[in-house]
């Protein structure tokens, strides 16, 4: 499996990279994605406010785009009908840290059928293996079509302004798959490249999709695809050589691999390789370390009176495996019976498409296992499992990533996820542990400090539980010393930087250029 060094082979490349400090170039970065980096929220029921939206990647592509002056194209939130005259609402945020955004306006239907329904309905399920959830509705495939129109054009216009055949347009969301095929139908000229947050399926989930050929058209009309891991990326070049057996599929140095030669009347010319994502490490420990954060972290540990914390942040999505997780608790208090009445599993389950019935059942299962749980080993003074089904504020958030003894993130398959990343960054006394799921995207990244599990192992995921708070402390700090390593070193900027040299031939913008951003 690829390490990150190999990826830092790509950067470090003399044939792909420039100096380490580049003038500002005249090739402008245009991202595109789902969302505008943004949140629309009413003003006393009446005027829109505009506030800045957060997160790494985030953080990461509105530095490289202040440098570049840079676009971001993307849906404002609402849906048309709610908004005549948003674009006077933005007005003052349209140049924010030297870039500019540019809103595509869908209308309900669009987004119930194209993001609801194709990415959500279509896509997530299929690429994460969740196959009893497949919903391969016709109308949501047209929808899709429409959409990936709808935003070529908002980026067509954008390119005029200015255009150069140099230009890349960046784009971050499965939704738009064929947006560089659009663009090639509207004659436009520019790099394009692709990167799948998702984890990428192999061909046996692949094919069972109606519009495999067309959506795999979609992607080989970008000049370059980036995806989360290794496997990720065999995943893609397996499907391509069994869907398009006349390409030619190379290696082309540095980890990477061409893909060239005509398929269904594309001209495909396409460098494909594995990038990881990383988090904004430094802001996050700058925030943690904040005495407010330990102040609350503090309290968070005394309310549950000094317990150990087990701690899981999860999207109620039968992908982040959080019924699997309970039932791993509740095998770990019966095989190892010391740990009841000391620890605690505080499971955070965050609101995910409520709208679909198969997330009110998975809701339903959640909350009947906790209650199980916590009927079957509870005592006055103890609740096993401390269930919290919301939002969490960003600082709250931190502060239980302070107080938790040790992280669960045990998902049955994920691209990434950068809650893994975040609590080691967060954990900034070096002292914690973390038990990841091997399916996870971050696994290949953090398997030399994290106790790596198969989330369908439930006796082996007890085991690792136990591990995690009995874990002697000296090896305790080792492994969340080279944890906190590793995400320092291999960070958001990081990979921004990894993408860009491949797909510009040089480097990226300095760490420098990292806060650019600021709306209020």
């Amino acid at each position: 499996m690829r390490t990150t060094a190999s990826v830092s082979a790509a950067v470090s490349d003399p044939r792909l990279s420039g100096p380490s400090r580049v003038s500002r170039p005249r090739e402008r970065c245009i991202v595109v994605s789902d969302r505008l980096p943004i949140a629309l929220t009413r003003e006393g029921g009446q005027g829109w406010r505009v506030s800045p939206a957060q997160g790494a990647l985030i953080s990461a592509l509105t530095a490289v785009l202040g440098d570049r002056r840079g676009v971001w194209i993307g849906w404002p939130g609402v849906s048309q009908e709610e908004t005549p005259g948003l674009r006077r609402v933005l007005a003052g945020a349209i140049h924010a840290g030297g870039f500019s955004l540019r809103p595509v306006m869908l209308t309900a239907q669009e987004r119930r059928n194209a993001c609801g329904g194709f990415s959500g309905e279509v896509i997530w399920p299929l690429f994460h293996g969740l196959t009893a959830e497949h919903n391969f509705q016709p109308a949501y495939w047209q929808a899709f079509l429409k959409v990936n129109r709808k935003f070529a054009r908002a980026t067509a216009r954008t390119l005029a302004r200015g255009a150069s055949a140099n230009d890349l347009v960046w784009v971050h969301e499965p939704l738009l798959l064929n947006l560089a095929r659009e663009l090639r139908g509207l004659k436009i000229q520019c790099r394009t490249a692709f990167f799948c947050h998702l984890p990428f399926p192999a061909p046996d989930l692949y094919l069972r999709l109606p519009w495999r050929e067309e959506l795999l058209g979609g992607l080989l009309a970008f000049g370059q695809a980036g995806f989360q891991t290794e496997l990720d990326l065999e995943n893609f070049l397996a499907c391509a050589r069994t869907l398009a057996p006349g390409l030619v599929v190379a290696p082309a140095g540095g980890g990477l691999w061409a893909l060239r030669g005509s398929w269904q009347g594309i001209a495909v010319d396409l460098r494909a390789g594995a990038f990881p994502v990383g988090i904004d490490a430094r802001r996050i420990e700058e925030r943690a370390a904040r005495p407010e954060v330990e102040q609350r972290a503090a309290a968070l540990r005394d309310s549950l009176g000094h317990r150990q914390i087990l701690l899981g942040v999860d999207r109620v999505d039968r992908a982040h495996g959080i019924p699997e997780k309970l039932r791993a608790f509740a095998a770990a208090l019966t095989r190892y019976p010391e740990l009841q009445d000391q620890a605690t599993l505080v499971q955070i389950a965050i609101p995910s498409r409520e709208n679909l019935p198969r997330h009110a059942a998975l809701r339903s299962e959640i909350e009947r296992l906790v209650g199980e749980i916590n009927g079957a080993f509870g005592r006055p003074g103890w609740v096993p499992v401390c269930y919290l089904h919301r939002e969490l504020e960003p600082e709250e958030t931190l502060a239980w990533y302070r107080a938790a003894d040790a992280a669960v993130v045990t998902p049955l398959r994920a691209g990434m996820h950068l809650m893994a990343k975040e609590h080691c960054a967060a954990k900034v006394d070096g002292r914690g542990a973390l038990v990841l799921s091997e399916l996870a995207g971050a696994a290949p990244q953090l398997a030399t400090g994290a106790l790596l599990v198969n989330p369908f192992d439930t006796q082996g995921v007890a085991r690792a539980l136990r591990q995690a708070l009995r874990m002697k402390d000296r090896e305790r700090a080792l492994r969340m010393r080279r944890l906190r390593e590793e995400v320092r070193t291999h960070d958001v900027f990081w990979w921004a930087d990894s993408c860009l040299a491949t797909a510009l031939a040089e480097r990226s913008v300095e760490a420098s250029t990292r806060d650019l951003w600021s709306y209020v």
